[in-house]
């Protein structure tokens, strides 16, 4: 079996840990060239205190440790879930370690104030929701109906509000 083969049998893209690697390589170039060396976009630095910036990164690598720290112990079982798994942050949102790496790059880009690296988080985010589609295609096609159900009322990237049922 190929490794394409076996990727694809784990549910994931063929490319997708190549991409993250490449978007992370990207990502860190940019912020990195940005934020302390050419300054290019980081003017808004100048009128957001450092504090502010700094407690917004703060929420983002808290927010990233909740969600992959709860969502990783479902990816460390033995074998694949016979079931569509909807406990922890998978209550919430469908991909919520996908989510919890662009929260570190936005919260990174929001502590220097780069733009430019916010630019490259747009071009990750369209990346992400690409290989989150190709994922959410393979569990639809293994889970059925009970991965439809799972996305009607779960968001993507975002939880969803859930009202309250009329008595």
């Amino acid at each position: 079996m190929t490794e394409a083969e076996l990727k694809e049998k784990n549910g994931e893209h063929p490319f997708g840990h190549a991409g993250q690697l490449i978007s992370f390589a990207a990502f860190m170039a940019v912020w990195v060239a940005d934020s302390y060396f050419g300054r290019w976009s980081t003017f808004l630095a100048q009128r957001v205190p450092l504090a502010a910036r700094l407690a917004l990164l703060g929420l983002a690598l808290f927010a990233t440790v909740s969600l992959i720290r709860s969502a990783a112990a479902v990816h460390h079982l033995e074998g694949a879930p016979d079931h569509v798994v909807t406990i922890g942050p998978f209550r919430h949102v469908r991909h919520p370690i996908y989510l919890g790496v662009m929260l570190v790059y936005l919260g990174m880009g929001l502590a220097t104030a780069s733009l430019l690296s916010m630019g490259v988080l747009a071009g990750i985010f369209f990346y992400y929701n690409y290989i989150a589609g190709y994922e959410e295609r393979l569990l639809a096609a293994r889970f059925g109906d009970a991965y439809g159900e799972y996305k009607a009322k779960t968001g993507k990237w975002v939880p969803r509000v859930r009202g309250t049922k009329a008595r």
